[in-house]
């Protein structure tokens, strides 16, 4: 399968196209993988990746064939709606979509085969908390493409992205209380 590895401030990718069209992006470099030369495609998935690594584009124009059922489907296409600078929650896309359940949609968001590109970075938590992200380097990974993508937007925009809060999963103690 044609791919092809790119060097990106979050270490090491690799973009996969099969049939004219992005299949997945991983972390990492492809082994044991024979890969003849770069394709159009993947020449093009690289240049707009790096342009966005170097902050002059937040969202891409690019093929693409995840593979995964209906439903993932319809929440990775939900993913590619969200603008870049902002951010949605599990709850919001689930309703978008028409879903009782948010927990789907994580699950959804968490198997996405094309991340930075498919953005599920941009949603976290109904409470505004970061959420989790199931890409090398976790939580660190996505405030790093939030805060990238927040460069791009006004000040009152890049206010509202969960960049820098603590995680819900860490309670904060009352003023005067010791912990």
């Amino acid at each position: 399968m044609p791919h092809l590895t790119l060097h990106t401030p979050l270490g090491e990718i690799t973009v996969f196209e099969e049939d004219g069209a992005i299949l997945a992006l991983d972390w990492g470099r492809a082994h044991g993988i024979p890969n003849p030369p770069p394709t159009p495609v993947l020449r093009e998935a690289a240049a707009q990746l790096h342009d966005y690594f170097d902050g002059h584009r937040t969202s891409f124009d690019l093929p693409l064939a995840p593979q995964g059922s209906a439903f993932r489907q319809s929440v990775w296409a939900a993913l590619r709606r969200i603008p870049p600078g902002q951010t949605r929650s599990y709850v919001d896309i689930a309703r978008e979509i028409g879903c009782g359940s948010p927990r789907a949609i994580g699950q959804a968001n968490g198997s996405n085969p094309i991340p930075i590109i498919i953005p599920c970075h941009r949603v976290i938590a109904a409470g505004g908390g970061i959420g989790g992200y199931t890409g090398e380097g976790g939580i660190a990974t996505k405030r790093f493409l939030l805060a990238l993508e927040a460069r791009g937007v006004s000040r009152e925009e890049a206010a509202k992205l969960p960049l820098f809060r603590p995680s819900s999963a860490a309670p904060v103690a009352p003023q005067g209380t010791p912990r």
